[in-house]
């Protein structure tokens, strides 16, 4: 071997805690995976029609780096309906492949070596890391449980605050957390990153996945089109198209249309056939999301009821999403504990300390596979927490 080296930047950026617990897992026999954020449910027939039908009518070339205009007008329709937002679909949203590239792309525009990002956590480690990899700082502000329900550090945030930082990054519905921003809270986020002059950046990916509502608040709905405030988003999570890798951004026009310019040196465009397919997951998916949202809803309670046997759990229940992140009494290395776990029972976990320094001693449970995986799953899960000493 040369002497040539990894440039320190990516050599210093840890692998994903969540894809080493996978990648044990898929070398495995009969696992039940909870760890990956995605329901084994199919991607319904409709979209998969619609997909084929795309391919039959030639949509297997180039696309504008934006994206087709008639999947960004479906977007702005669906914000017009759901939030009672303006969009510009040709100047305010760009079709991503993926949420993560949505989070790259958008993050890469916005920070440079030796900017610090201000993140709220515990959090997908994706925002944390891409930051890293651009040579920025992601300083992580853990979210504090307040009774039954997490918040927001404001002061923490402020104390934060140095003349490097350029953006906020929070993420509502949460992955872990399963919390949800209400519009107070939206609010003075705002607040805070017009008084400090930020980029105020939400992750709205879980929005149809609430349980209190039909739908999360946005941020875009507060800000003005003005405001250095974006969102990204993803067709993953409410219409179980994880593999498909087909997300957008929305917000000021002068971040799109960077974004959009470098989204050629990153993917060029995503896959004409997806985004027709996607079109039709945002005129005629509204049965299916709320199907999908009951369904998780009773697996939620199922898991909760389940949890709540095993002494030593402190177990707040989820506003949306489809996780639940125990905190386990005495739980010092949630990595080898979720491991052990795998080897032993076959099920697959997420360790808390892969959302950031604030989830160590929890574990996240993704609760949106069907009950041929969720039950016998749980009670595996069940049987080890109580059996099994934590250190």
């Amino acid at each position: 071997m040369g002497t040539q080296q990894i440039a320190p930047i990516a050599a210093s950026v840890p692998y994903s805690r969540v894809r080493a617990i996978a990648e044990i897992a898929m070398r495995m026999e009969k696992v039940y995976p909870l760890y990956f954020g995605e329901s084994n449910l199919p991607t319904p027939d409709f979209i998969k029609r619609a997909l084929d039908k795309a391919i039959r009518d030639g949509f297997t070339y180039y696309t504008s780096n934006a994206g087709l205009l008639s999947l960004r007008e479906a977007i702005s329709r669906y914000y017009a309906e759901k939030h009672e937002v303006t969009l510009d679909p040709a100047h305010e949203i760009l079709v991503t492949a993926s949420g993560v590239q949505a989070l790259n792309v958008s993050l890469r525009c916005l920070v440079d070596p030796g900017d610090e990002a201000l993140i709220l956590t515990p959090a997908w480690p994706n925002g944390a890391s891409i930051v890293d990899l651009i040579g920025a700082k992601a300083v992580q502000i853990p979210q504090p449980l307040s009774g039954s329900r997490f918040t927001i550090d404001f002061a923490a945030l402020e104390a934060a605050v140095t003349p490097h930082t350029k953006l906020l990054l929070y993420t509502s519905p949460s992955n872990p957390l399963g919390w949800v921003a209400t519009v107070e809270e939206q609010q003075q986020l705002l607040d805070f990153a017009r008084r400090h002059n930020l980029w105020l950046l939400a992750d709205e990916v879980y929005e149809r996945l609430t349980y209190k509502q039909p739908i999360a608040p946005s941020i875009l709905k507060l800000a003005t089109r003005e405001d250095a405030v974006f969102v990204v988003q993803s067709f993953s999570k409410a219409y179980c198209m994880t593999g498909w890798r087909l997300g957008w951004i929305a917000g000021r026009r002068d971040l799109v249309k960077r974004a959009t310019e470098l989204n050629e040196f990153a993917v060029s465009c995503p896959a004409g056939f997806t985004q027709r397919a996607a079109e039709s997951a945002l005129g005629w998916g509204e049965d299916f999301v709320a199907q999908l949202r009951g369904q998780l809803r009773a697996n939620r309670d199922y898991c909760v009821s389940m949890l709540q046997q095993v002494p030593g759990l402190t177990i707040p229940e989820p506003e949306g999403a489809f996780y639940l992140f125990p905190r386990v009494q005495g739980l010092t290395d949630s990595f080898e504990f979720a491991k052990a776990c795998l080897l032993e029972t076959h099920v697959g976990i997420a360790p808390g300390v892969a959302f950031g320094p604030g989830g160590e001693g929890n574990l996240r449970i993704c609760y949106a596979a069907d009950k041929t995986v969720l039950e016998p799953a749980m009670e595996r899960l069940c049987a080890y927490l109580i059996s099994t000493p934590v250190k």
